[in-house]
């Protein structure tokens, strides 16, 4: 089963994590909200938990059945990453939140944002965070959706977006330190958001 056909399968078992966990998401939702990508679009919308409060314009989702929970007002399509189906310059950002680690090609998938957008930020949760290292232990247990993800380092991200001739311009992170309470948004150095559990990077053009 493809990373694709899990989530259309558990699309509504997604959308409830946000229910379910609304201090974390509401911590992330900060996190993201720190760069303004209002009227930008979303890589991997979902069914549209940061798209639709951060005011995006658009949103890419290879999944129909998440993209059919998303709330109206966002300009949804069906499509990947690494093939956006929009002009060069589109949006004034793209957004990508815990997208990449589900990619086939996620350095294809951020060249792509940059295509499209004149900034990109990109949330990750860092593999060798506290976070990173509970989900990747869920994965070997067989989760669904983790099992499905290869973690990243917020360097490798980095490192991405200078394949696509962007550097980072700046960090927003939170869930920091013990992974049973919520935090607030810090503005942490590259090195030290390693240690985070929620990680946003903005990438600008070089």
């Amino acid at each position: 089963m493809s990373a694709r056909d899990v989530f259309d399968a558990y699309a509504e078992r997604y959308d409830l994590w946000y229910v379910k966990h609304a201090d974390l998401y509401s911590s992330e939702l900060r996190a993201a909200s720190v760069f303004d990508c209002e009227g930008g679009v979303e890589i991997g919308v979902g069914t549209g938990r940061f798209a639709h409060p951060l005011r995006l314009r658009a949103g890419i989702d290879p999944s129909t059945a998440m993209l059919r929970l998303a709330p109206k007002g966002l300009d949804l399509v069906a499509a990947v990453g690494e093939r956006l189906p929009f002009r060069d310059g589109a949006f004034p950002c793209a957004l990508i939140v815990v997208t990449l680690c589900f990619a086939d090609d996620p350095a294809k998938l951020v060249e792509e944002a940059a295509r499209v957008a004149r900034r990109v930020v990109a949330c990750i949760v860092p593999r060798n965070s506290p976070w990173g290292i509970r989900y990747t232990r869920e994965a070997m247990k067989g989760h669904p959706f983790y099992s499905r993800a290869r973690f990243y380092t917020v360097s490798e991200v980095v490192a991405f977006g200078a394949r696509a001739g962007m550097r980072p311009r700046a960090v927003s992170a939170t869930l920091g330190g013990d992974v049973e309470r919520e935090y607030p948004v810090d503005r942490p150095s590259l090195g030290k958001a390693e240690r985070y559990g929620f990680v946003c990077v903005e990438l600008e053009r070089a």
